[in-house]
């Protein structure tokens, strides 16, 4: 009898063993397509030929060996370099270094949204991935060479491991390592995503799960912070510098250049463009209603954190870009944007779900209390809500592959012509090792490999007789608009128009 009764123990252990198997792989899977999804998406409608862009070509350029390293100013982290240098490092080729950084944002996704099971529905978290990963902003920067996906995809994961961390210790890994990420990409944007998670651990006292958020932090922001004083004059001077090349961190109102920038403006400094077509930029106010929505549906069910935590740590995300930095990029909101994703899709599907009967008494309590159960609401509004709903999504993805489509192209205009102008410049001889300085001096000099320099501005890091004296052993070019007059000490060098560029050159040694 005993042997039996272990034996049917032992049955019925293995059997529930086989349902979380089977219920796990179905809660994998929604996830799965969504970022396997997104990755396709990017090798399709976002060119992996279009080119390295400004900031990109300052990262990258710290790794590879196809041009000197463009000047690191005061507020950049090294996280991008090195997140590259595995491709970057042993070729120059864009195409190939956008394949890789594609696969990499889609199974960032992937992890991100993993980390949120048990908190809400799975179809809840694909919905949220796919929400967030259709944005236009989303598509256009998961493949490209800059921290803000890698801040966005980091703080939706170590939202989630913190909630989980009090009863799973899996999920410190998870906190610790989110918590690098974010900080190894840019320590001042961790540190203010990080705040909300900050306050709640020292309410409720979670004092492990705090030193890990902690310890996490503070070894990703570790490399920024030696290399403020070794190379920037101390922490406190890096961070003021960081402020004057973003204009002087102060009291500025942001919102409205963040609507302008919706339209597919990657930088929007200044920002004196007209508005783009409200049908743009509806989604953008849609948010919030469906954040604060979902707020109250959860206070109503009773499950508060999960939904509160993420839509506070995406406000204190998008503050400083709302409110303190007197210019705008739209991707300079997607860490908010991939915090709210999930709330907001918590809200759309109870929005799109019938609601459940009320709970029916036993026949027993039926009988003692001679009542009987009142029927379920039938929910008359509910089609006329789906419709609705339904509509909003279509037309949302409808308007962010238009934005796209438009970004894409100009953007890869942009990048081609900086491509002749380098093109140009090599067939002049202006040639490694050579210097390049001047209007988008350091896009064109990676693209020609040569070193770029400025006498002025965030990146200035040479003075004019510095460029004389380069002048009279290598290659110098100097890129002005065409139209504009040069700088003096360039006045009597050959020039040739690209476009809406002039660059004036000298080679020494080739009569120029």
């Amino acid at each position: 009898m005993a042997g039996s009764a272990h034996a049917t123990l032992d049955a019925a252990s293995r059997e529930r063993g086989r349902r979380g198997s089977a219920g796990s792989a179905r809660a994998v899977w929604p996830p799965a397509a969504v970022a396997a999804g997104f990755t396709l998406a990017q090798l399709l409608l976002v060119r992996p030929g279009m080119g390295l862009g400004w900031d990109e070509t300052v990262y990258v350029s710290q790794v590879s060996g196809h041009a000197p390293a463009s000047f690191f100013s005061a507020p950049r982290a090294r996280g991008v370099s090195l997140l590259v240098a595995p491709v970057a490092a042993w070729s120059s080729s864009t195409a190939l270094l956008r394949v890789y950084l594609a696969l990499l944002s889609g199974l960032a996704l992937f992890l991100a949204l993993r980390a949120w099971r048990g908190l809400f529905p799975v179809r809840v978290v694909a919905l949220g991935g796919a929400l967030f990963a259709s944005l236009w902003v989303t598509l256009f920067y998961g493949p490209q060479a800059m921290p803000n996906y890698g801040v966005a995809v980091a703080a939706l994961a170590a939202v989630a491991c913190f909630l989980r961390a009090p009863t799973d210790r899996g999920a410190l890994w998870g906190l610790a390592g989110s918590a690098v990420l974010m900080a190894w990409m840019r320590p001042v944007d961790a540190v203010w995503t990080a705040l909300p998670l900050l306050v709640l651990g020292l309410a409720r006292r979670h004092r492990r799960t705090l030193l890990v958020l902690l310890a996490g932090l503070a070894a990703g922001a570790a490399q920024w912070v030696i290399e403020a004083y070794t190379s920037y004059g101390g922490l406190a001077r890096r961070l003021s510098d960081g402020s004057a090349i973003q204009g002087g961190l102060g009291w500025h109102f942001a919102v409205v250049d963040q609507l302008r920038s919706l339209g597919g403006r990657t930088l929007c400094r200044p920002c004196t463009v007209p508005l783009p077509n409200p049908l743009l930029t509806l989604w953008w106010f849609a948010l919030p209603l469906l954040a604060a929505l979902a707020l109250v549906l959860a206070v109503r069910a009773r499950r508060t954190t999960a939904t509160a935590l993420p839509l506070a740590c995406a406000a204190t995300a998008a503050f400083p870009y709302l409110f303190l930095i007197g210019y705008a990029a739209p991707r300079f909101l997607l860490p908010a944007y991939a915090l709210l994703a999930l709330p907001v899709a918590d809200a759309l599907v109870r929005l799109l779900t019938p609601s459940a009967p009320p709970h029916r008494r036993t026949a027993a309590q039926s009988q003692g209390q001679g009542q009987s159960s009142p029927p379920a609401r039938s929910p008359i509004r509910r089609p006329v809500v789906t419709a609705l709903v339904c509509a909003g999504l279509a037309g949302h993805l409808a308007v962010q592959l238009t934005v796209l489509v438009h970004t894409v192209d100009n953007t890869t205009a942009a990048h081609r012509a900086w491509a002749r102008t380098a093109a140009e410049l090599d067939r002049r001889g202006v040639r490694p090792p050579c210097l390049v300085t001047g209007h988008e001096a350091i896009p064109v000099a990676f693209a020609a490999r040569c070193a770029s320099a400025a006498t002025t501005g965030p990146n200035a890091n040479i003075t004019v007789d510095g460029i004389v004296g380069a002048a009279r052993r290598a290659p110098v070019a100097v890129l002005v608009r065409a139209g504009s007059a040069p700088p003096r000490y360039a006045r009597d060098w050959a020039s040739v128009r690209v476009g809406e560029v002039r660059f004036y050159y000298v080679v020494p040694g080739a009569g120029s």
